[in-house]
């Protein structure tokens, strides 16, 4: 049963109108020409079949007709990305414009755009970790997740930098039969946070991590000044003691998940963009060769009309005829 690759027939058949009334145009000049003439125009009609027939073969290929199927073997290759997204308060801190939390959002929505044939996922944290988007292919919703971020989508609490690293752990659990603490595709996670960890201890959390082959990248949000947290009504968040609470950048933690995973460090705030180094960082990370398997493709037989239109054309060029003779 024959398919089509572009089922356009419409177009196809406006197409096909057009270059008919052409042809008979050009019939209709070379008739009258000759009554001019005085003299009768000969020899036109297989040239007339000639072209009709080269037209309907050009629109036939354009088609793409499909005849049977053929087995093709698919590989894919390729990165987990994770985006693991400090929203605790500290990140509404204004040392980064517009806010810290704002700005690694913008710079997000581009990181995501740069990794089509990439899975990517999205992990919230603060005072606990909830994965927000699961691994995915679908660009378009993880920007979607982005762009929803807020310092409110979780309960207050201390900042913990372990919980969201054992949740991605959790998640890269490989498939059974496979061997134990072994990812089955190379990843990536990105931190994007102002470094404030009150949590438990990394290291053991690191240690583990760095045997799956994950990288960890990170990024600082701020400045070492930092700045004070807004809250509602124009004030400014205040610790037990009634002073406003000040925010900084904490680069050692930040620093230690890198270098503990053979990752990056970078930092973002208003004179350093470190998202264009750790775009560069993540393309030439290479990926792990996931499956290998087969699928029914169609089998496109456009190039049998196309050859045979060629052969037509090449025809009505070489044969020359007098059409009109004195």
């Amino acid at each position: 049963m024959i398919t089509w690759a572009y089922p356009v027939f419409a177009a196809v058949a406006l197409a096909g109108a057009l270059a008919l009334l052409l042809l008979l145009g050009h019939w209709r000049r070379g008739g009258r020409l000759g009554r001019l003439l005085g003299r009768r125009a000969r020899h036109r009609g297989w040239k007339f079949a000639l072209r009709a027939l080269t037209g309907a073969a050009l629109l036939v290929a354009a088609l793409g007709p499909a005849l049977g199927v053929s087995q093709q073997p698919v590989r894919t290759a390729g990165k987990d990305v994770w985006l693991l997204v400090d929203v605790s308060r500290s990140m509404d801190a204004p040392d980064v414009t517009p806010t810290r939390l704002l700005r690694a959002q913008a710079e997000l929505q581009e990181l995501v755009a740069q990794f089509p044939a990439d899975r990517l996922g999205l992990v919230v944290f603060g005072g606990e970790a909830v994965v927000q988007c699961p691994l995915t292919y679908d660009q378009e919703a993880v920007r979607v997740f982005i762009s929803t971020l807020r310092t409110t989508l979780l309960p207050p609490g201390p900042t913990a930098l372990r919980a969201p690293l054992e949740l991605v752990m959790s998640r890269m659990a490989p498939p059974p039969g496979t061997a134990s603490g072994i990812a089955p595709r190379a990843t990536a996670v990105v931190v994007v946070s102002d470094g404030e960890d009150f949590g438990e201890n990394v290291e053991p959390t690191l240690r583990v991590m760095g045997r799956t082959g994950a990288r960890v990248y990170a990024v600082g949000v701020g400045t070492s000044a930092g700045a004070k947290i807004p809250a509602a009504k124009g004030e400014y968040l205040r610790d037990g003691r009634g002073q406003p609470v000040q925010t900084r950048l904490q680069e050692a933690t930040l620093l230690q998940l890198a270098a503990q995973t053979g990752g990056q460090y970078v930092e973002l705030n208003n004179q350093q963009n470190g998202f264009e180094p750790l775009l560069r960082a993540l393309r030439t990370m290479p990926g792990a060769v996931e499956q290998v398997w087969t699928v029914a493709v169609a089998d496109n037989r456009y190039r049998y009309p196309l050859a045979a239109a060629l052969l037509l054309l090449a025809l009505d060029i070489a044969l020359t005829v007098t059409v009109i003779r004195p």
